[in-house]
This record gives C-alpha cells, structure tokens and sequence, in this order.
C-alpha cells in the first residue's frame, strides 16, 4: 500500500516537495490555505529569479534550450561556481548560516532546476533585471541570471501544471491548523476548510506554508517595535501556521528571528501583495541614484554592493528612518538604468527640472537640508574613475560621513526623478530546526519522526542579509529533499 503524504502550502516548495513525494509513487495531498485565486503563496509574487551554480553557456543551455546562437554570440553569461555561491551566502549572512543547510542548498541548486526543467519547467535568462548592454554586449553581473518562465506566477502555473497531471489531490482553502503523533511520530493533520474540521492521516507530513511575515503581532513581537507598520510584500496567508503547530508538537526553532527580508516598497503600496501589480511594488534601482529621509539626509551606501546583495536588508533600514519613509533620487543620466518597476501606473514618483522645484514636491522633507545633501554628495563624486553599472565600478565619493561606494554620479542633469518608498517585508528569517535532509528536529535534538519542512519557514540558512533569487532555489532544494525522504524514509 502506498504511503500517503501530506503537504501543508501551496508555493514552489510545497508543490516540488509533493511532487518529488508523488515521484516515489506516494499518494500525496497538498493543503492550499488560500482559496484558488489568491493560491501560490510567495511564489506568485516573484520576479522568478533562481540562483543556482553554473559552468558557463553549455549549463544554461540545458536549462533553457531555446537560447538563440545570436544570443550567445551577444551575450556575457559568464559563470557561478559553488565557491562563489558559499562566498556570496556566507558574506551576507555574516557567516552564521548553517554550514550543512548552506551545503545542500549549493550543491543541490543546480541539479534541482535541471529535475524542474525534466518536469516541465522552462527557464530563461533575467535579462531585464540582471544584465546591461555595455559596448555592445549584454553583460549579466551578480551570479544571477535564471528566471523562471512567466516569473512567480508561471512557476506556480507550471509546478500546479505538473502537480494535477501526476494526480496530486489539491484542496484550496484548506488550513491546516494542528499536528497530532502517535508514539513520537507525527500521523494526523488537522484542517479546517470553512465551518468544517476533519483530521487527515498521514504517513509523513512536510510543512511548507511560509513564515510569519503576514501576522503583524508576531511581526512586532520578534522583529521588534515599529515592525506592525511594514507593509507585506507578498501573501496574506503567511501568519506562521506551520512553525506553530510543528513548535506544539515540540519541534525546535532555530534562526534569525528577530531578522527578515525586507525591501524598499512603493510608500502608498496597499497593506498586502496585489497580483494584479505583483513585485511591481518594488524599487531597486537605488545603487543608481541617492536615498534620502525626510530630513533630507543620505542614510545607507547605496553603492555597497550589487543590489542582489543589498536590496533585502535596506528595507530595514527604510523602516527606521522619521515617518517609516524614504525618496531614491535620480536624475536624466540614470533613467535609462531603471528597473521596470519605477514605470508602473501606481507608482509614488514626483519630478521636476531643477532639486528646488524636486525638494517643494516631497511631502514632508527638510527641503533645505535635501538641496545641501544633493550639493556635498555631487561635489564629492570621484569623476576620473569610469562608470559601469556590470560590476563594482569603484565610483565613489569622498569625505561625506556615509560614502558611495560605487556607481557614484553626481546629480546635475535634469529632469530629476524622486520616488517614495517605504519597508515591504517579503519574509521572515527565524523559523523551525531543520537539517539538511529537511527533517524537524525537536527540542530533544532529534528528528521528528514524519515530519519534515522546506521553504521560508525554514530557520538557520539567512541571518540579517540575503542574496537575490536564493528564496525560490532554496524552496525547491529543500522541497524536492523533503518530499523524496517523506516518501521514502520510514523513520
């Protein structure tokens, strides 16, 4: 008789984890919380991005066939080795994720797209937010450059797709809302779907159903004071289900749970993620430009890093700025180097033809102390080092208290460009004890017996810091193992 396995979530880890358990011949159900329209968790509100290790073009072109010889001709692809992935988590993370979590999460990633793409998954190259065309070639830069086909949505279609054709039993608007063990094992999940309560046996269960960005108690409770004001950036579903009922049947937690992902997000962006927009909300072109509070002050680098390795942290800081409010400030130089996103219909943005008539525009800013900013920063800016916007170009300023790094160009040709934003938190850090077969350990110190977990209720792999398109390869690394085991494993 097959083993039944049920999955709680309904994004890119909870269907690659039923769908690597339903390879193994296991008769899976997946509980999808929200009802089907507002399905996909997380997922759906992603660009798509992954970042998995890479050899060179010949890697990529096993994922994605249909790249063109006249795009590889054109196009700087460049490569991704495990060291490069190791050096990229541990020096955001500040070398506190866990070593065996990080492991698996590098040396699986490129082998699970490779399954995702024997699936049926289709990938293609992030050129709209990873490259630029410099002297003719397209350059990527970051060690990011795979997306998934359709982005966030189109995963979820896919990975939907490839689930309802191998006979998965997908329940919508199916909470799962308690765990109960049978001798230390986990054997039943509680679920309640409207006015009605039913327990589900199950040979092994994996919890994928997000973090607890959505409950804004819990937000101020463990991110701290202030933290109830972020707007959330994806799902409304998300309120931490899964870590509390794997925490009452004595699961342990583990991580950075005063930490989260959170980026600057469009000020008047509503309360939760809207589909119809998507990620549209987002605004990562800073490096670019300067931010700015309202008193009028520069309070990050923005040319620290790669956006890749900055974006997922200076909402933060954003947050903690007078009014929960910051401006990114362009000027006609720079417009050409704008994401997608500052085109938007409902973006915040005002413009003007010189910083004076920018700064009047500006609710609420300290629009003398904006003006000075502007001055000290243009005249600061080292012009004998050339501008290129593909790698750590080493344009910086000089003598102001917070330096530009890189991508440092003074703001003098108009019109200027300023956009409102605010702290959108996509996910939250702390989480479950998990090793790196996605097994829950308990506060014991062993595993759970039938209990598995993947995705972004997962604790111990990101501490303060994050790098781009790691969530989603992360969710189906770890989904992928969990299924398998939970299929599998009988222990």
């Amino acid at each position: 008789m097959s083993r039944h396995i049920v999955v709680v979530g309904g994004g890119n880890a909870a269907l690659c984890a039923a769908i690597a358990a339903r390879e193994h011949g296991a008769r899976v159900t997946l509980l999808e919380r929200a009802p089907f329209d507002l399905r996909g968790g997380n997922t759906r509100f992603t660009a798509g991005a992954m970042r998995a290790v890479y050899g060179g073009v010949d890697d990529l072109v096993a994922l994605m066939p249909d790249l063109t010889s006249d795009e590889i001709a054109r196009t700087d692809f460049g490569s991704y080795a495990a060291g490069d992935f190791f050096d990229d988590l541990g020096r955001v993370t500040q070398y506190r994720c866990d070593p065996a979590l990080a492991d698996r999460l590098v040396n699986d990633s490129y082998a699970t797209l490779r399954w995702m793409h024997g699936l049926g998954v289709r990938f293609l190259p992030l050129y709209g937010r990873q490259s630029f065309e410099v002297d003719g070639r397209v350059r990527f830069w970051g060690g990011l450059t795979i997306e998934a086909w359709g982005g966030g949505p189109g995963l979820v279609d896919a990975l939907t797709g490839i689930a309802t054709r191998l006979g998965i039993d997908i329940r919508y608007g199916a909470r799962a809302v308690a765990l109960t063990t049978q001798s230390g094992r986990v054997d039943r999940v509680r679920v309640r779907s409207g006015a009605t309560d039913e327990a589900i046996a199950a040979d092994a269960v994996v919890l994928a159903s997000g973090g607890f960005e959505s409950n804004a108690r819990w937000r101020a409770r463990y991110l701290g004071p202030g933290w109830d004001l972020a707007r959330v950036r994806g799902t409304r579903f998300n309120t931490g289900d899964g870590i509390r009922m794997a925490v009452d049947v004595g699961a342990a937690t583990r991580g950075h749970w005063s930490g989260c992902h959170a980026v600057g997000w469009d000020a008047n962006a509503p309360e939760f993620g809207d589909l119809a927009v998507g990620d549209g909300f987002q605004k990562h072109s800073y490096p670019f430009g300067i931010m700015v509070n309202a008193r009028g002050e520069r309070f990050v680098d923005e040319g620290a890093d790669f956006r890749n390795f900055t974006y997922a942290k200076y909402g933060r800081e954003i947050l903690m700025q007078p009014h929960q409010i910051a401006w990114q400030v362009f000027d006609a130089k720079s417009s050409r180097l704008l994401r997608d996103e500052y085109r938007i219909r409902q973006v915040t943005r005002a413009t003007a033809d010189s910083i004076e008539a920018l700064a009047a525009k500006l609710d609420g800013i300290d629009a003398p102390a904006f003006c000075a900013t502007v001055r000290a920063f243009n005249a600061a800016v080292d012009r004998s080092t050339p501008f290129d916007p593909t790698r750590k170009d080493g344009r910086a300023t000089v003598g102001l208290p917070i330096p530009k790094s890189n991508w440092a160009n003074p703001l003098d040709t108009p019109p200027f460009e300023a956009y409102a934003v605010t702290c959108g938190i996509t996910f939250t850090f702390g989480g479950l004890h998990v090793d790196e077969d996605a097994r829950v350990i308990s506060e014991d110190g062993g595993p759970i017996g039938g209990l598995y977990a993947a995705g972004e209720l997962v604790g111990g792999l990101f501490y303060f810091n994050y790098p781009g398109g790691t969530g989603l390869t992360s969710g189906a690394v770890f989904g992928r193992r969990a299924g398998n085991l939970a299929a599998t494993s009988n222990e």
